[in-house]
């Protein structure tokens, strides 16, 4: 008998999603859209972070380390506060050293750097020729674009740097930079030739690293640094830094009431659907009442279906989702989005819970079906 009644209760579901099979079609794209959408976002929601930090990193240095009375630092420190800071959360970092030289026609500003980190401090320079990647380099140098204009130089040129009338050092031009700052008119040498020729060995104007930003680390180190180093300046240069959470917070923000609309119109379309489909099967509901069957009988039924529908539509959205987060990822950040663990469960629940609440007008429809008035003749 339990047998015969669930094999029976089978063969309405099934029937009932065969024989309205556009409608289904209808709640199933809706279902589809919905659960697409929800996991692209949170996919990207969850990912976010890492990939817009990587992304902010175009904008160069975000950290400032000086002297507090604006004399010189020591090289020495600034390593030390790299090599000691936690891993992973310094990604680049160099000294730089400023001072006068005197050049074949004219004096010029030089600014000595680590060569192997400047590549990732300054991703915003327009080079014409190539950079200079080796950090050891003394051999190379690369010239801002208004001093060679100046000193017409361009690349491959040499440049001779003088002191006491006696001493000389000549320099290849390996790049012309153009970086929209005074650095267009400096000279850019290798920070150990720059202390050697400058005679402050050891020394450095300041220091600028990439600190990752996106929980607010940067200010938090920077507390830290303050308390162990008082007598340098030490402070996230704010208009890279404080960007990071913003920026995160509103694109978070903006995703969420992306997915909420989503939601609500899946709601919306489900729920219509499901009212017109229940429209036509009142004489179905009315005679399942008139031989017997109870209000759970036809909750269950119409939950059944609805839910068979939604399970499907979860998996095509999950799939939908999963590649269109890729397609935002490669847009925007070039790069992939990771799946992370809470995208599955969270798409699962608010698709289940889209359903759930579009489903319960429908079902009071169905209960509600007056079974005198709609068999009357029948």
């Amino acid at each position: 008998m339990v047998a015969n009644k669930r094999k029976m209760f089978w063969r309405l579901v099934l029937r009932a999603l065969r024989l309205r099979l556009n409608r289904v079609l209808i709640i199933f794209a809706a279902l589809t859209v919905g659960a697409a959408i929800v996991t692209a976002m949170s996919a990207v929601y969850f990912d976010i972070n890492s990939k817009m930090s990587q992304e902010l990193r175009t904008f160069g240095a975000n950290f400032y380390i000086g002297a507090e009375d604006a004399g010189l630092i020591e090289t020495k420190q600034v390593n030390d506060i790299i090599n000691r800071a936690p891993t992973g959360l310094i990604s680049a970092g160099s000294s730089y050293l400023y001072g006068v030289a005197r050049a074949d026609l004219e004096k010029v500003v030089i600014m000595g750097v680590q060569f192997d980190q400047l590549k990732a401090l300054t991703p915003y320079w327009q080079i014409t020729g190539s950079r200079i990647e080796i950090g050891f380099d003394d051999r190379n140098a690369m010239i801002g674009k208004k001093l060679a204009e100046r000193l017409n130089l361009k690349v491959g040129d040499k440049i001779t740097l003088t002191k006491n009338s006696m001493e000389k050092y000549s320099l290849r031009i390996k790049g012309v930079v153009e970086s929209g700052d005074v650095t267009d008119s400096m000279l850019i040498v290798n920070l150990e030739l720059a202390q050697n020729w400058l005679e402050k060995d050891g020394l450095a104007s300041n220091a600028l690293l990439i600190v990752k930003n996106d929980q607010g680390q940067a200010d938090e180190f920077a507390q830290l640094l303050r308390q162990q180093y008082p007598n340098l300046d030490i402070r996230p240069i704010r208009k890279v830094s404080a960007s990071e959470g913003q920026i995160l917070n509103k694109i978070k923000g903006l995703m969420g009431l992306i997915s909420a609309v989503i939601l609500v119109l899946a709601t919306l379309c489900v729920n219509t659907t499901l009212i017109a489909i229940v429209g036509e099967r009142a004489k179905e509901f009315a005679l399942q009442k008139a031989l017997g069957a109870k209000r759970r009988d036809i909750i269950t039924q119409i939950g059944t279906e609805t839910l068979i529908i939604a399970l499907f539509a979860i998996v095509t959205g999950l799939i939908i989702g999963y590649i269109l987060a890729q397609i935002l990822g490669l847009t925007v950040f070039k790069a992939s989005i990771d799946m992370r663990l809470p995208v599955i469960p969270l798409t699962v629940a608010l698709s289940l819970i889209v359903a759930f609440i579009a489903v319960i007008v429908p079902t009071k429809r169905a209960l509600n079906v007056k079974t005198a008035n709609v068999l009357k003749g029948e």
